[in-house]
């Protein structure tokens, strides 16, 4: 039950780290609005909202939101169950706090599209205009079409590609792209730790079993 206790507890660590991160930039800055990070050019928390998937990806409009969304549920529900079992096998603690990450992550983003458009109003690009909680003429969309809120930033590179690079050359470029929150921190952070230390666990390798030697039929013992 102990293994429990922190496992639930870094789930709602990170889920109320990113939920309250989120309600502060929705009800604070408008769309494209925030600041830089300690002074810094390629530091940034810079609000935008995503319809699907992390890191500002989109995935087939209404319904691809409800399936989108109902898929994100069924794989929290499939990895709790993992999880438990995972725990009953008393496998690395590490291994254990990658998937918690990965729960809550998910989870932190299922709240978005769950909730969000049914208890904010719509954000834009104007300062006169920033979200409201609860709303009088209500929110901005149905359940499961909310969407999720990203918002940090990190343009560390911005330069253009050569002039002789294919199909590409003499455009602009920027490194690292992505804006992303801190649930899609917490899913990277878990799956880079299953890959990095915990892939063994999930390698069957009949190779390392050390087999009994065959009874020898016949040869009497003693």
């Amino acid at each position: 039950m102990k293994r429990y206790g922190w496992l639930i507890g870094i789930v709602l660590l990170v889920l109320v780290i990113d939920q309250v991160l989120k309600f502060h930039i929705k009800m604070n800055y408008p769309i494209g609005g925030g600041f830089k990070i300690l002074g810094l050019d390629w530091a940034r928390i810079h609000f935008v909202e995503n319809e699907g998937m992390a890191f500002g990806l989109s995935f087939g409009g209404k319904v691809g939101k409800y399936i989108l969304s109902l898929f994100r549920i069924c794989m929290v529900g499939f990895l709790i169950f993992l999880l438990k079992d995972i725990i009953k096998q008393k496998s690395p603690m590490g291994l254990q706090i990658s998937f918690a990450l990965i729960i809550a992550g998910a989870i932190g983003n299922i709240l978005d599209s769950a909730f969000y458009g049914l208890i904010f109003s719509s954000s834009n690009f104007h300062d006169s205009n920033i979200a409201e909680l609860f709303p009088a003429a209500g929110g901005y969309a149905a359940f499961l079409q909310g969407k999720v809120v990203d918002m940090f930033y990190f343009p560390m590179i911005n330069s253009t590609y050569p002039d002789w690079f294919p199909f590409v050359g003499g455009d602009r470029f920027s490194f690292f792209r992505p804006v992303f929150n801190v649930a899609d921190s917490a899913i990277s952070i878990g799956v880079v730790m299953i890959l990095l230390f915990h892939r063994s666990f999930f390698i069957n390798d009949d190779s390392k079993k050390v087999k009994s030697p065959d009874p020898v039929i016949g040869v009497p013992e003693g």
